[in-house]
């Protein structure tokens, strides 16, 4: 709670340090997935998909929820992220993050590895093409504080530079390439004794036109053409497939059914994996897909999912959330969000949109509310963590995580 109230960042560190102490005392340490990654891109396993959860509120709670699910599945394939964007908006610096998630796994009296991913480090196209140098400036600011804060995953979505007004596809991926080798450039020096830090790429950004094997082929050639020669590439590779952020919201405020292409996905990790050694693809967008989807991503051989904003309904949703705190902060998205409302659209469509804004002008508020409130909330999402470690069929797999992630030696200990 402490780290939580606390606003000072350097401050914020100095508690970061005690919990990660404390951490590698009972055998918790932030890892890279690099090298589990690599042994499923060389067929070593499959029949399974990791999953990537952007935790956007509660985040100590819910953290605890998930080791709970983990230690009752025997279950260590899986990753607490947070975007770029998230960061801002629901004002939880990098080392606040992990802190949370490491005191989280303390208290639930996990062990091993324990994976913390920067989601969506995403170049601003705008901001790009005003100042290139400024822009990639800032993502490399970003990277560092990540990095020193337990970070050793992370997705570089330059994918938002595809221009697919350009003829070819060399030409329309050209700069995501380039950016994104740029990037994992600077990201290599950074990494700590014993750990290769895994980095994803994406070819085409979410909500936008589905990818094709010709971007992959295209990026992945064009990626490898820019690298420094023997410098380690990537793990993943982001794909599209059909979904958006947060769904598509009806004029009631409930959700659209998404036609995801799964075929595309399966075709794009099998690509993946058997020409250039990924792991395999990855899907965002899709915590609100309905439940019977979720084993069709096992089904397809997807190497990881992200989800994101079921976890955030369900918390604005839950009947122990307070209604006069809704309220609150829905009366403050409406004087404060406003900008962003479109002509046409209905409250509550304009609500569930700008909603996950309010989270982090209302964190300390949300973090105050009585424990036993906290813990109904996270009990209700528990059960569909739960749910969803079954359906990715991550259940018993921690003895073979455990044969390619390994503690660090004493001199290897990655204190922020």
């Amino acid at each position: 709670m402490e780290m939580v109230m606390e606003d000072d960042v350097a401050k914020k560190r100095l508690l970061a340090k005690k919990i990660f102490d404390a951490a590698y005392e009972e055998g918790i340490y932030p890892a890279s997935i690099h090298e589990f990654y690599m042994a499923r891109g060389r067929g070593e396993f499959a029949g399974f998909t990791v999953p990537a959860i952007n935790l956007r509120s509660m985040t100590y709670d819910l953290a605890r929820a998930i080791f709970r699910v983990a230690n009752k599945n025997d279950s260590g394939a899986f990753i607490f992220e947070i975007a770029r964007s998230e960061i801002g908006y629901t004002n939880q610096p990098p080392i606040e993050f992990a802190s949370m998630v490491m005191a989280a796994a303390i208290k639930e009296s996990y062990s091993g590895p324990v994976f913390i991913q920067g989601d969506h480090f995403q170049v601003n196209a705008a901001k790009y093409k005003e100042n290139p140098h400024k822009e990639i400036e800032g993502l490399q600011a970003l990277i560092l504080d990540a990095v020193s804060s337990g970070f050793f995953n992370i997705d570089i979505d330059s994918s938002t530079l595809v221009d697919l007004s350009k003829p070819n596809f060399k030409e329309q991926q050209l700069l995501n390439y380039e950016v994104c080798a740029k990037l994992t450039q600077f990201i290599r020096p950074l990494e700590p004794k014993g750990i290769t830090i895994s980095v994803g790429g994406e070819i085409g950004e979410i909500g936008h036109q589905n990818s094709t094997p010709e971007d992959l082929h295209v990026f992945m050639d064009g990626l490898k053409d820019k690298l420094s020669k023997g410098l380690v590439g990537i793990s993943k590779i982001s794909v599209q497939t059909g979904t958006t952020h947060g769904g598509i919201v009806l004029p009631d405020g409930s959700i659209a059914q998404i036609m995801l292409d799964f075929n595309t996905l399966k075709t794009l990790s099998e690509i993946a994996r058997r020409e250039y050694g990924l792991a395999g693809a990855v899907q965002h967008g899709a915590s609100t897909l309905p439940p019977e989807a979720f084993h069709k991503f096992v089904e397809c051989e997807t190497a990881e999912v992200h989800l994101a904003t079921e976890f955030q309904n369900m918390i604005y949703e839950s009947k122990h959330f307070p209604a006069d705190l809704k309220k609150k902060i829905y009366a403050w998205l409406k004087v404060n969000a406003i900008n962003e409302a479109k002509q046409g659209e209905t409250e509550d469509q304009f609500l569930y949109k700008t909603r996950k804004k309010g989270l982090g002008p209302f964190k300390k508020e949300i973090m105050r509310l009585p424990q036993e409130t906290r813990d109904a909330i996270a009990a209700e999402i528990e059960t569909k963590f739960d749910f969803l470690f079954n359906q990715l069929n991550i259940v018993n797999k921690r003895n073979l995580l455990n044969k390619y992630i390994h503690a660090p030696s004493s001199k290897e200990k990655r204190i922020p």
